[in-house]
């Protein structure tokens, strides 16, 4: 595959082009907002507002983005711009962003993930199993992330949590403090962060004398480049649309 890569110079842009490169895949394209003359993997860093006169020149198959809300939404518009499929990991989107992403995915194909781990997949389907089976039992999130990162909860978490909701109604409860007894049908969210964590997420379960405890954690940010890039090399010649995680790994 040609990619393109945005947040060229961060943690999750170094592991994608590195990662790329190690599966033989060229990365013709790589930005980021103030690249001041910087390479990354032999790589040379462009300004990302050129990004969209790059993108119509390299011809790539997929563009790969873990960046931040606001110019995640616009190196999309600059795909969309010049017909050039998405895969996006960025997380921290609001609602009206989530929209406009969506709408997007009318115009190109477009993948969206909070979490590119194949792990995470498996985790979810169990939490929806477990808390099908185990309906009243009381539940817990917790999630892990290193010093950095920007929103809480994370974006694997808020997903855990619709899971979580589908299947019982029920108050999501943010930390406690002082007198704090527990409602028979809350949920709590707990959002730790803490030195360079890549990412653990856990959701308890327990009532009727035992502990059900469901838990994935990523050893390395490796796992969710070498996840993007299957999601690309899976959404390179799909109609446009909006594509999740889920339908790559329902796929292979």
């Amino acid at each position: 595959m040609k990619l393109a890569v945005t947040g060229a110079t961060g943690r999750m842009g170094r592991e994608v082009i590195e990662a790329a490169q190690e599966r033989g895949h060229e990365v013709a394209v790589a930005v980021n907002r103030d690249p001041a003359g910087e390479t990354v993997a032999g790589v040379e860093i462009k300004p990302a507002s050129n990004l969209e006169v790059l993108l119509s020149k390299r011809d790539v198959n997929a563009l790969v983005d873990f960046t931040g809300p606001a110019s995640s939404l616009s190196y999309v518009a600059a795909c969309a711009a010049t017909d050039t499929p998405a895969v996006v990991g960025t997380t921290g989107f609001d609602e009206g962003d989530e929209a406009a992403l969506r709408e997007y995915g009318t115009e190109i194909p477009l993948l969206r993930a909070a979490n590119f781990a194949r792990g995470v997949q498996a985790l979810t389907q169990a939490v929806a199993d477990a808390v099908a089976a185990l309906p009243g039992y009381d539940v817990e999130l917790t999630e892990t992330h290193h010093n950095a990162k920007r929103d809480a909860p994370s974006g694997t978490a808020k997903e855990l949590l619709a899971t979580i909701e589908e299947h019982r109604d029920g108050e999501r409860v943010h930390g406690r403090e002082g007198e704090a007894p527990r409602s028979e049908t809350e949920i709590g969210v707990h959002a730790r962060r803490a030195g360079d964590v890549t990412g653990e997420h856990e959701v308890m379960l327990a009532d009727n004398h035992e502990v059900v405890t469901l838990t994935h954690r990523a050893e390395s940010r490796g796992v969710f480049a070498a996840g993007a890039l299957d999601a690309a090399a899976w959404l390179t010649g799909r109609d446009r649309g909006y594509y999740t995680f889920a339908d790559v790994v329902g796929d292979t």
